[in-house]
Formats: C-alpha cells, sequence, structure tokens
C-alpha cells in the first residue's frame, strides 16, 4: 500500500497556529504537546518515533516567533530544572494583548484578513506580520472560537517574496540562477548569476546568500529586490557547502553588531515606541536610540516612513539616505497635485 502523502502547511500557518496555541494557555505546553496537537506539527508526529526534524522545525519557529517581537517564554518544570523536555513554552496573554481601546468587529477582522490574503504572494514587513498576528491571535467577540481554536482558523498570510520558492527549488537541484536585482539608488535592475548557498532570514527579511560569479565573492541579495522570475541552469552542479546557512547568519549578526546608527526621536511619539523596541536598541542619557542594523537602505526606508518624528544624528550617510527618500517623496506629492 503507497504511503499516505502527508499535507504540507504552509510556514505562516504553523507560526500563527503555534502562537494562539501558546496564548490559549497559562501553565505552558511541553514540546512533546505542541508537536502532538499544533496544525503544522502534529500532521508530521509519530508518536513512540523519530521527531528529531521536527523538533529541529520547532527550535527554528521559536526563533522566528521571538524575531516578530512576540514574548515566548519559557518555564522549567519544578524539580526538573535543566531538563530539556519537561520545559513549558507560554505567550504572556497580557504582554501581547492589543491595546484595550482597539476592538475589531467580525467584518473588520474580515476586511484585515482579505488584506493579508491580497498580498500573500509579495513580502510583508515584520511589523505588519507582527501586526497581523497579533490581530488573529486576539479574534473578535462572536468568533466562536474555542480555547485553542487552532482547527477554527485557516489563515492565508505568506510573508515570503515571490522568490523564494523559486529559489529554495534551485538549493534542492544544486542549481545555479539568473535573476533581475535592483540596488537602492539605480533606476534600473541589472542582471545576476549566482550558485545559492542558503536561503537565510534576518530581521523579519528574507535574503539569500549566494556566490556571485561576476565577481567570484558570497553575497546576500534581499529576496525582496529581485524583479521579474528566477531562471535555473547548470542543475546538479552547484551543491550549497554544508553550514552555509548558519555561516551566512552568523556573517549577518556580525555585521548587525558592528553597524550602529544614533537617532533622535519625539518623545511619546509612535516612532520612540516601536524603534525602541527594536532588537539591541539602547538609549542614552541624552534619550537618543542606538539602532543597529544590517542594510543601511532598508534602515533609510524605515526611518523615512516616520517623518518628522525621527532625525538621524550619525552616520552622515544614513542621515543623507533619508533626506534623500523624504525629497523623493515631496516631489511626488508635488507632481500629483500638478496632474
Amino acid at each position: 500500500m503507497p504511503a499516505t502523502r502527508v499535507p504540507r502547511v504552509p510556514a505562516e500557518e504553523r507560526l500563527f497556529s503555534l502562537v494562539l496555541a501558546l496564548l490559549s494557555t497559562e501553565s505552558g505546553l511541553t514540546k512533546s504537546e505542541i508537536l502532538a496537537n499544533v496544525q503544522g506539527y502534529r500532521q508530521r508526529f509519530t508518536n513512540g518515533g523519530d521527531n528529531a526534524s521536527l523538533e529541529r522545525q520547532f527550535e527554528r519557529d521559536k526563533d522566528d516567533v521571538r524575531e516578530l517581537g512576540i514574548p515566548l517564554e519559557t518555564i522549567e518544570t519544578p524539580g526538573a530544572a535543566g531538563n530539556n523536555q519537561t520545559l513549558r513554552y507560554r505567550i504572556p496573554k497580557g504582554e501581547y494583548d492589543l491595546p484595550v481601546d482597539v476592538r475589531f468587529t467580525p467584518d473588520e477582522s474580515a476586511l484585515l484578513s482579505l488584506a493579508a490574503m491580497a498580498w500573500r504572494e509579495g513580502a510583508l514587513s515584520a511589523d505588519s506580520r507582527r501586526g497581523l498576528l497579533k490581530v488573529r491571535s486576539a479574534g473578535s467577540e462572536d468568533d466562536g472560537a474555542g480555547s485553542l481554536g487552532v482547527d477554527a482558523y485557516a489563515p492565508r498570510l505568506r510573508a515570503r517574496d515571490v522568490a523564494f520558492e523559486p529559489l529554495r527549488a534551485a538549493l534542492d537541484r544544486a542549481a545555479a540562477v539568473r535573476f533581475d536585482y535592483i540596488t537602492p539608488g539605480q533606476h534600473e535592475p541589472r542582471r545576476r548569476e549566482v550558485a545559492p548557498l542558503a536561503l537565510v532570514q534576518h530581521g523579519g527579511r528574507w535574503m539569500l546568500a549566494a556566490h556571485e560569479f561576476a565577481s567570484g565573492t558570497d553575497k546576500n541579495y534581499l529576496l525582496s529586490r529581485i524583479v521579474g522570475p528566477v531562471a535555473q541552469y547548470e542543475v546538479g552542479q552547484h551543491p550549497a557547502p554544508a553550514g552555509a546557512g548558519e555561516r551566512a547568519l552568523a556573517e549577518l549578526e556580525r555585521i548587525w553588531a558592528a553597524r550602529t546608527a544614533r537617532i533622535g526621536v519625539a518623545p511619546g511619539s509612535d516612532a520612540e515606541r516601536r524603534l525602541a523596541r527594536r532588537r539591541d536598541t539602547e538609549t542614552d542619557e541624552d534619550g537618543v536610540l542606538v539602532l543597529h542594523h544590517v542594510d543601511p537602505q532598508i534602515l533609510a526606508e524605515e526611518l523615512a516612513a516616520f517623518g518628522p518624528e525621527v532625525r538621524v544624528l550619525e552616520p552622515d550617510d544614513l542621515r543623507d539616505r533619508v533626506t534623500e527618500r523624504l525629497r523623493a517623496l515631496v516631489a511626488d506629492h508635488e507632481g500629483d497635485a500638478r496632474g
């Protein structure tokens, strides 16, 4: 008899189900309870069997949940300190609730779901993913969901970029790829030909670590900057070396730790609240935020969105990038007004 095919559960649905399950318990859930019962894990869980790959998936998912700013806690079982198998996981609901004055009707929740579906083939920012997870986990007052509610929801949100699946397929087939890539500040994309090494997520954004043939060097490519289709060639000739993903993430972490920017923020503003909660952010005695970043272009885009609530103090090139974006925005609006 042929083996039963296990249906594939999208990563975002699995993460949402995990968040929902951990919100529903005060005492927490053990890893075994999560793997055996939560959507996205239970389909692949074997009771009493080898679940090592599933446990590794759960460890990666924990990191992704925390990367989204969700406060996932671990609780040791009394009398079993240091035993990872008896650790319990939970999300303190009070720290993840929406503000008391923010509530959504069933119709508004449906509209938010439709908005998520509209973007499912593109890339949502980390803030968007965090907000949608929070709204979905809150639910509406009369949605009728049970205490766990996992099966009552069918999330359709896909937070990966369009290029993700073709690049993952190329990695599986040890193929080289070519794609058009647009660098910030340039108006036209440029063709890149690379051998993929790993797909990694850092700071809520997917990146491709790859060996670029033209320069003979390893580089990171932001998936959201890949335009047009990804084409494979030389299938089977470019296997990724073992540990490539770990090395790529370690290099990104090294860059993150080394690159900082000093940002002034308006007291009590949305910029202050949100930027102060970014990972590793520090506040000096003058109230200036010290932010870490990997890509100054990405940080410039993030800061420009806050408008007059932020002021870049250092470095100068970051200030210039933010100023350039704000001037372009003003020019676009002036052009619309004349039109």
